[in-house]
């Protein structure tokens, strides 16, 4: 069961993840070691030590935590931990699960059942119609749609579901509007809808913000449709994210004349599920159970197993010979190092909080120099 944390544990939430080498999922990983960020705040220094680092970890104060707090609350911005009832339930079960969500607008919407809507910012203008009839038609059987506020298939799929359930994901801070022409759909969204993003407050979207943006969207939804999408959209990095996240993928087809259906029509090839109207998302999606009814909140155990020094130091030795700045499967680097998993991961806890390691993307890490 999902609960709402006492405002002293959200504030040690927005501490933790706001430490330095704390990403989303070492911040995981230590609250299921120490069941709770007050007691993670407490222990990261000696942790940080034991990895070999020799300075403090940069560690926010509870002032500076107040004070971000404070200013969600002057702006009307909900702050949802991961565990607290008002968060995506689908969300919670990504790979690096953002442990706060900042929402602006009805956050009931955020526990509708939903569909992803996404394709190309310089879209044609049958894509965008047709994208705002899915949306329609999506609303009508009681589903949100998620985008991205982009130009385009983005707008379209947004206006096309305002009456009925929009979530809107955003690459900066829920603060700040982009692309400055969406400022009139962006204030209609927080009226009818909700948009989110992991960024604080005042972030300014930059490219490395997109991708990361593109698996929440990916994330919150239980399918994914992509309406005209070039080779290099990232409209494609999205379906391969929702693929990986057991997301069901529908792809509509374009003429192979139009460089907007290039993207399109390769998901087909790799096996999208080809759509013409919204009921083949909702035929698919009605042969199986929500999977919001599958969803439970990932337990904080706190019962990770204690290892003697020794058995780290020996651990910690053959995990850095072991890694390059070549990512390395976590995986595979258990069985190299022939290591307990459990002592595996206590070890590559403090090596990253040490900032000795990093983990990357496909539960991969290397090593830093």
């Amino acid at each position: 069961m999902s609960s709402s944390l006492s405002s002293h544990e959200k504030l040690a939430w927005l501490r933790l993840i706001r430490t330095e080498n704390v990403g989303n999922i070492t911040f995981a990983a230590l609250l299921r070691q120490f069941g709770s960020a007050v007691a993670a705040l407490e222990a990261i220094p000696m942790l940080a030590a034991r990895g070999g680092r020799t300075k403090p970890l940069n560690v926010p104060s509870k002032a500076s935590a107040e004070k971000e707090l404070d200013a969600c609350v002057a702006a009307g911005v909900a702050l949802i931990a991961s565990v607290e009832p008002d968060y995506p339930p689908l969300l919670r079960h990504i790979d690096d699960t953002p442990p706060l969500l900042f929402a602006l607008g009805n956050v009931k919407t955020l526990q509708q059942r939903s569909v992803a809507l996404v394709g190309s910012r310089n879209a044609s203008g049958n894509g965008q119609r047709f994208a705002k009839t899915i949306a329609i038609d999506l609303g009508k059987k009681g589903f949100a749609v998620v985008s991205g506020l982009a130009r385009g298939i983005d707008t379209a799929a947004h206006e096309g579901s305002l009456t009925t359930g929009t979530i809107a994901v955003v690459a900066g801070g829920v603060d700040h509007i982009y692309p400055p022409e969406n400022k009139a759909l962006y204030e209609k969204i927080i009226s009818h809808g909700c948009v989110v993003s992991e960024n604080p407050l005042g972030s300014v979207p930059q490219a490395r913000h997109f991708p990361r943006r593109n698996r929440i969207i990916s994330g919150i939804a239980e399918a994914l449709v992509v309406v005209e999408a070039t080779l290099k959209s990232g409209s494609l990095i999205t379906a391969r994210l929702a693929a990986e996240q057991g997301r069901e993928v529908f792809s509509v087809p374009g003429s192979p004349l139009d460089p907007r259906c290039t993207g399109t029509n390769k998901l087909l090839k790799e096996g999208a599920t080809l759509l013409e109207s919204a009921a083949d998302v909702l035929a698919v999606l009605q042969q199986h159970p929500s999977l919001l009814k599958e969803s439970t909140t990932p337990p904080l155990t706190g019962n990770i197993p204690q290892f003697e020094a020794a058995e780290l130091n020996a651990a910690r030795e053959a995990i850095i010979n072991l890694l390059t700045t070549t990512p390395f499967a976590i995986d595979f680097l258990i069985r190299m190092a022939n290591l307990p998993p459990s002592l595996c991961h206590a070890v590559l806890l403090e090596l990253e909080l040490a900032g000795r390691v990093e983990r990357v993307t496909g539960n991969t890490v290397v090593r830093v120099y």
